[in-house]
């Protein structure tokens, strides 16, 4: 059985955890003991993804506080950076609760590139968040300052939001399938995969970041996987999110979820992409 199993943020940061890399080396520990049963399962075929949307965001602050000692590097290196960071924590975390519990699977991160059309009209109306939040007049003091755009997360406060573009082809797919037949789990396509675009074979990265969702959804459906499972720190899918309204969306048949979507019930830039995901 092929899996592909998209993990959330609250994968790689806890809200009880510690800051920084500490931070995200414990969540991914409890992540692996948690799921120590499906990637223990040797029926299962799996692929694992993550986002990098926080890890993106304070790596873009990080590149412009030292902007006068050392040259910043661009948005796709940075997914390209944070790729592979965490996906040596998660395969780290996943080898020592394997080997603690006196199994065997091996795990291999894969820093993955992602096709994107040039002309996706999302590089003109930049709607994923990254990095951490700001009151209002912090966030339009440095969109002044920097030409950053910013947009607010509802109820969460002020984010930088950048382009998102869908996500055309896996340029590492076969790569992953190999992996997988030898039963090797790949973390690949993390935080979407590095978003690159295409002109006569040759590929060039771009600055987006690729939803997570979307980008795992795209693998699953490459992979002609069973199961496409979204792992997210928020209970249910809720219509009417955060109104007097709100209601649970335990389960739901595709054509009920496209209306729901079309409807708006979904925010771009919350739960929208996940949705989108699940019905692509």
């Amino acid at each position: 059985m092929k899996v592909v199993l998209a993990l959330g943020g609250n994968a790689l940061q806890l809200p009880d955890g510690p800051d920084g890399i500490e931070g995200q080396q414990y969540a991914a520990e409890r992540t692996a003991a948690q799921l120590l049963r499906l990637v223990t399962d040797k029926s299962i075929s799996l692929a694992i993804t993550h986002g990098n949307g926080p890890q993106v965001g304070t790596e873009l602050l990080r590149h412009d506080r030292a902007k006068d000692v050392v040259t910043p590097f661009p948005l796709d290196v940075l997914d390209a950076t944070t790729e592979g960071y965490i996906g040596y924590v998660l395969q780290n975390a996943f080898h020592n609760a394997v080997a603690l519990a006196k199994e065997k699977r091996s795990f291999v991160s894969l820093v993955t590139q992602v096709v994107v059309d040039e002309d996706d009209p999302a590089f003109n109306n930049p709607s994923k968040f990254v990095g951490p939040t700001y009151d209002y007049e912090t966030a339009m003091q440095i969109q002044a300052e920097k030409g950053w755009v910013f947009k607010e997360d509802k109820g969460r406060g002020y984010r930088r939001v950048v382009p998102s573009p869908m996500p055309r082809r896996i340029v590492e797919l076969s790569s992953i399938r190999a992996l997988m037949e030898e039963g090797i789990v790949p973390i690949t396509v993390g935080g979407g995969g590095i978003p690159v675009v295409e002109h006569d074979g040759a590929l060039r990265g771009v600055e987006a970041v690729i939803d997570k969702d979307l980008a795992s959804s795209l693998l699953a459906v490459e992979l002609k996987a069973e199961l496409f499972v979204i792992l997210t720190q928020v209970d249910k899918v809720y219509i009417n999110y955060k109104s007097d309204h709100q209601q649970p969306l335990e389960r739901a048949k595709l054509d009920y979820l496209k209306e729901l979507y079309d409807q708006g019930h979904f925010p771009a830039g919350s739960m929208g992409p996940k949705i989108l995901a699940a019905i692509k």
